[in-house]
């Protein structure tokens, strides 16, 4: 396979996962906006910051696991491959544990810092508080979507998000209006803690069922520094473009905060800013797709076949938004790969094994 192919192979359900997030978001706000409360959809507005946050933490170790394990599986060393997915899995679950309880003690602060007012303050807790409980889901689902795509597993990838995405849509309604659970903008933020809970459960499933390349077993949880240094070098690059959108929103929303009709106003610019991710969510899936080839293919011949995926990813982010700025900031802050030794090979499905030969 060509690597333009495995690229557009990967990044299809790369793209997927991180529409999603996307998705989830805008059918809320959707069926938020049917309770005709500009309150309500200020106080999802002001959460943007928090998902932002949330998704670029997520992505650290899901990129840094994805593109470390597809170096061992290229030098066909799957052990190693299992125990970095492992570990980082591993990670992500005490790293979702911290989050969840430090953001319910600290939500009230948090929420005054993105730009709540006293009047969206109460809603926005609401639904904080269920983002905050997703993490203990969303972190440890990310890492394993990102590691069976590494393998190409790309159908159980696409199964898991979509199903979730799909779940979402049909409980958020269920749980927010009065003719089915009453819970308003709470209710829109705990379907999608459900829907995200049971995106986790159906990659669980898999890895348990042995169908898997990679492995994941609490033997192979060995944390250590240089394997954590490692996945955080790779996977920083991923995280700051959500970071600087973070960032953005926080001060757009504090500056709009001290303006008249700013609740207003911030659900405004909430709205739009989830559909600003769309256009971001898929540069960075095709950034993600090309993190894997880069990392699997053959090293001895290294320039020609990585400058050669470069160059596709990097048409298809100017075709898309300019992609080629995070590829870049990716090959500036990533570990140096030339050290790899696998033997020249073809990438083949991965769930039939298929690693790269």
């Amino acid at each position: 396979m060509r690597p333009s192919e495995a690229i557009v192979r990967l990044a299809v359900p790369a793209t997927l996962a991180l529409l999603a997030k996307a998705v989830y978001n805008i059918v809320d706000t959707a069926y938020i906006g049917m309770l005709d409360s500009d309150v309500a959809l200020a106080a999802v507005g002001v959460t943007v910051p928090l998902l932002l946050i949330m998704v670029s933490i997520e992505n650290i170790f899901a990129a840094g696991a994805a593109v470390l394990a597809g170096r061992q599986l290229g030098r066909q060393d799957y052990e190693a491959a299992s125990r970095t997915v492992s570990t980082v899995v591993g990670l992500s679950v005490i790293l979702g544990v911290l989050l969840c309880a430090g953001g319910i003690v600290f939500i009230e602060p948090l929420m005054r810092a993105f730009g709540a007012s006293e009047a969206s303050l109460p809603l926005a807790k609401d639904y904080a508080f269920w983002m905050f409980v997703a993490a203990l889901a969303n972190l440890p689902a990310q890492s394993m979507n990102c590691a069976a795509r590494a393998e190409s597993s790309v159908r159980i990838s696409s199964v898991a998000v979509i199903t979730g995405a799909a779940l979402n849509v049909i409980l958020d309604p269920v749980f927010m209006f009065d003719w089915g659970l009453n819970m308003g903008v709470e209710g829109a933020s705990l379907a999608t803690t459900v829907s995200q809970f049971v995106t986790f459960f159906i990659l669980i499933r898999f890895y348990a069922s042995g169908r898997s390349v990679i492995r994941i077993r609490a033997k192979g949880f060995r944390p250590g520094w240089e394997l954590i240094k490692t996945v955080v070098l790779i996977g920083i690059p991923t995280a700051v473009i959500q970071i600087c959108l973070s960032v953005a929103s926080s001060l757009t929303n504090i500056a709009a905060s001290s303006l008249p009709n700013s609740d207003e106003i911030i659900a405004a610019y909430g709205v739009v800013q989830r559909l600003i991710l769309i256009g971001c969510y898929v540069v960075m899936g095709f950034m993600q797709g090309y993190q894997p080839v880069a990392a699997l293919k053959p090293l001895s011949q290294p320039i020609r076949r990585k400058c050669h995926a470069l160059q596709n990813q990097n048409e298809i982010g100017r075709a898309a938004a300019s992609g080629t700025g995070p590829a870049v900031t990716y090959r500036l802050f990533s570990p140096e790969t030339g050290r790899n030794t696998a033997r020249p090979g073809s990438f083949r499905s991965a769930g039939t094994g298929g690693i790269p030969r």
